[in-house]
């Protein structure tokens, strides 16, 4: 006889060190990136964040919870369903019209994430051109690899960053097909950038069509918050700019912008959008206001730049290695799960810093990372005493000093 499969019963046997752990953090209203995280006698103490993707703090801006407090009393929690079942509510077609006039595209459309952005868009981009042949970067996130699966469209993944390998794969395939190159501005385990000029070229000289995902670069970079693309003033040469609320916007949800042929196609076959209950009133109010104060304000982008460069230098004079200066996500690059996760825990206990050790799948095995993320809101005292903190951390774990940046590569 055939002993039925004991699920629950081979998980709890898996070997604790493999496993992820998530702490409990309590966000304090108007005080991040301060949080509280329960003790193991039960109580509450107060920690400092960071490794968060609220990177200029807009998830705790007075503008933006004021926002959300007006919608809920006007429409309520939810918003009652999908778009196609529910309607939409009048706010989605404000932030929709806002999102598309920041990166200067004909329609926006909003999703529920920006991993099902990702993952309906290219669905629908990749899969509904007929003999559609994709070039897909290396490191691109996740999401991406599962729109592009789901798709079904013919796949050519090229080495992270590497132009001539790009330029190889596409000259090789069929000048009559049509092609899709998808990358990402600003990666987010690395925090390095793509060389989104020679690729806009590529694009140009094969007649490929782009889909650049910008979820870590919009509200932090170029004029407005308009993303990389926009701060190198070729934001047009891409076909359709992916974003997200829930990073420099502070929110919650995913978007695409793009011409309106394609955003009206993709808004009509979208399983992820069609199937989706749509974003809470509430949720998109808050973007909307978030969205429109990046626009008129630098401070909050100076402020994470200051914050970034200072982190750089002072990880840099301490022989402490990190994967890429070109943006504000410092990975530091451990190289070790286990050593990872004790450089982890002895920051939280010994100092009260919070940073979530980031192992497989999110990165290769033996490629683990400390993903830094220093925040518009800290001070510069708080950075440089972060920087201390982990130069006693990384002595006490017994990690190398060396210059081990070139392994990510």
């Amino acid at each position: 006889m055939v002993q039925p499969l004991d699920v629950m019963g081979r998980w709890a046997e898996a070997p604790v060190d493999s496993r992820r752990e998530f702490l409990e953090v309590q966000r304090i209203a108007g005080r991040f990136p301060a949080a509280g995280t329960r003790t193991d006698q039960g109580g509450c103490v107060e920690i400092s964040v960071w490794c968060s993707n609220d990177y200029l703090a807009m998830g705790q801006h007075p503008r933006v919870l004021a926002a959300m407090k007006d919608a809920i009393d006007r429409y309520g929690g939810g918003s009652g369903g999908s778009r196609n079942i529910a309607g939409t509510n009048p706010v989605h077609h404000v932030l929709e019209a806002e999102l598309a006039d920041l990166h200067g595209k004909e329609q926006g459309l909003l999703f529920g994430s920006g991993y099902s952005a990702n993952d309906g868009a290219l669905t629908v981009l990749a899969g509904g051109t007929e003999n559609c042949a994709v070039f897909s970067d290396e490191k691109n996130h996740a999401s991406i690899i599962d729109g592009l699966r789901h798709s079904g469209a013919e796949k050519h993944i090229f080495r992270h960053n590497d132009v001539t390998h790009l330029r190889e794969l596409i000259a090789a395939v069929d000048p009559a097909r049509p092609k899709l190159i998808v990358i990402e501005s600003v990666y987010s385990m690395s925090g390095d950038l793509a060389p989104l000029a020679e690729i806009a070229d590529i694009a140009h000289e094969h007649n490929a069509v782009t889909f650049l995902d910008e979820v870590h670069a919009v509200g932090m970079y170029g004029p407005q918050g308009a993303g990389i693309a926009a701060s190198l003033g070729i934001a047009d040469r891409f076909t359709v700019i992916m974003g997200t609320l829930a990073k420099g916007f502070g929110t919650s949800g995913g978007y695409i912008a793009g011409p309106a042929p394609i955003v009206d196609t993709i808004r009509n076959t979208s399983r992820p959008f069609i199937f989706t209950t749509s974003l809470p009133p509430a949720t998109a109010a808050g973007a909307l206001a978030a969205v429109r104060h990046l626009r008129a304000s630098d401070t909050e982008r100076h402020r994470l730049a200051h914050n970034a460069t200072l982190l750089h230098t002072l990880l840099t004079q301490r022989g402490i290695p990190f994967l890429s200066d070109q943006s504000h996500i410092v990975s530091v690059f451990v190289a070790d799960e286990e050593k990872c996760k004790r450089a982890s825990a002895l920051l939280l206990r010994e100092h009260g810093i919070y940073v979530q050790p980031i192992n497989a799948p999110s990165v290769r095995a033996g490629e683990e990372i400390l993903r830094v993320a220093p925040s518009a809101a800290h001070t510069t005292e708080a950075v440089h005493d972060f920087a201390a903190a982990l130069d006693d951390v990384w002595r006490a774990v017994g990690l190398s000093r060396t210059d081990a940046m070139t392994r990510w590569r």
